[in-house]
């Protein structure tokens, strides 16, 4: 699973070299790459107005915008410093987003202009070994219920540009404005994005199509994260991690957007529906609205706590992937944590035996698992892996590695789980 770093709020085109390395020192090796930092939604929105009313002044449109926007061939040069910096600092470009309009545009005219962008960026993919580019869809003009024939035509006019550069088309959830509030706009409900992304597969001949989840448009739009995951299953190669309030559109880190200490995203929900599908895709870290809003002097710690925060979330989603690395396992502790496992998954993937720390507990059995002590660990062939079950990961694992175990040692944690006891049990520790 690969954990990247939006770019957006951080790298800047034109002098990209601090925002690179500011991602490098931070922790991140991968990117996702905004092409639209050379060629905005705003600067799209004004291209061909001369001048545009501002509190009473008019102003001139920037000048950046009318060179990408009236030379679209000329993104990759725009991009050229950013790319060579990538190349020093060994940080790859994993993921990148196409040039896009506001959902709000009235724009019914560039179409074509958005066709040359996408091309261009799938270009540049390929030159930068870039393996996904999200594009969003066309949405103004088209009447109700001619979204997919419109989008149809576009994506498939793409395909074949894809498939040459080695780059995978990916489809993302939108949201859109109904008097003034956000509610589910293309690709949104998962039954579309599903018969989307099957039929631009099927009709253009190659997996050249998959999905790009955000969040933060689930969580605006009210869904349930599980089901979403679900349905769509192995398409979703991407999941843009974003916190937001469910009523504003923005971009901060998980469990940052709370109220009276409950989370107002269903982080619960997108982690079960996400592991059960056994996803295995990039993880993105999108922080630009806080990226905005915090000092350039706490940038770092916020760059590197970004960071611990999507390892947390690869540990948890890839939960189920690593039981199904090993076919022998056993257990280290024998209480809560090791009751929720025997709840969850001790059908599916039993282990041999559990152990503990306790002597009182020795001999005993709990939830089917015989406990034994931590020296029957030695008896185990190198290949059978070890689980702990314990708050105590750290200190555990050295206890074990004091002892000379060889044998692979992975974290359990019951913190998002298909199910639970909810009556803990509160006479040991676990």
């Amino acid at each position: 699973m690969n954990i990247l770093c939006a770019s957006s709020g951080l790298v800047w085109p034109k002098s990209p070299q601090k925002g690179i390395s500011g991602i490098r020192e931070g922790g991140f090796e991968d990117i996702l790459l905004d092409m639209s930092a050379c060629c905005s939604a705003e600067e799209l929105e004004h291209l061909g107005k001369e001048r545009e009313p501002s509190r009473g002044v008019l102003n001139p449109k920037p000048k950046s915008a009318m060179r990408i926007s009236e030379h679209p061939e000329e993104l990759c040069s725009c991009l050229k410093l950013l790319l060579e910096e990538c190349g020093k600092e060994a940080v790859r470009i994993t993921a990148a987003r196409a040039p896009y309009l506001s959902r709000n545009t009235k724009r019914e005219d560039l179409g074509e202009l958005l066709m040359r962008l996408a091309e261009e960026s799938i270009r540049v993919c390929g030159q930068a070994g870039c393996r996904y580019l999200i594009v969003k869809p066309l949405i103004s003009g088209i009447e109700p219920g001619g979204e997919w024939e419109a989008n149809r035509k576009y994506y498939l006019g793409l395909a074949h540009a894809a498939r040459r550069n080695n780059v995978m088309i990916l489809l993302e959830n939108q949201c859109r404005d109904k008097n003034g509030n956000p509610v589910r706009g293309i690709c949104s409900d998962a039954d579309e994005a599903v018969s989307w992304i099957d039929r631009l597969n099927e009709e253009s001949g190659h997996e050249s199509f998959g999905f790009c989840m955000d969040v933060g448009v689930c969580s605006l739009c009210g869904q349930d994260m599980r089901e979403f995951a679900l349905m769509l299953g192995h398409r979703i190669k991407a999941v843009i991690l974003r916190d937001c309030d469910g009523i504003h559109e923005n971009a901060m880190l998980p469990f940052t957007s709370i109220d009276r200490g409950h989370f107002r995203t269903d982080w619960l929900s997108l982690i079960r529906g996400l592991r059960e599908t056994g996803f295995d895709g990039s993880i993105i870290m999108d922080f630009s609205s806080m990226t905005a809003a915090f000092s350039q002097f706490l940038r770092p710690q916020l760059i590197q706590f970004a960071r611990g925060v999507a390892e947390f979330f690869k540990w948890q989603i890839s939960m189920k992937n690593v039981l199904k690395k090993y076919d022998k396992r056993v257990l280290f502790g024998a209480g809560n944590m090791c009751r929720n496992y025997m709840k969850c998954y001790g059908g599916e993937f039993p282990p041999l035996f559990t152990c503990d720390n306790n002597k009182a507990r020795w001999g005993e059995w709990f939830e089917g698992l015989e406990v034994k002590p931590p020296e029957a660990l030695k008896e185990l062939a190198p290949d059978c892996a070890i689980f702990i079950c314990n708050v105590y990961y750290r200190e555990i694992e050295q206890q074990l590695r004091k002892m000379g175990l060889v044998n692979p040692i992975e974290y359990f944690n019951d913190e998002y789980m298909p199910s639970y006891y909810w009556d803990r049990l509160e006479y040991w520790e676990a």
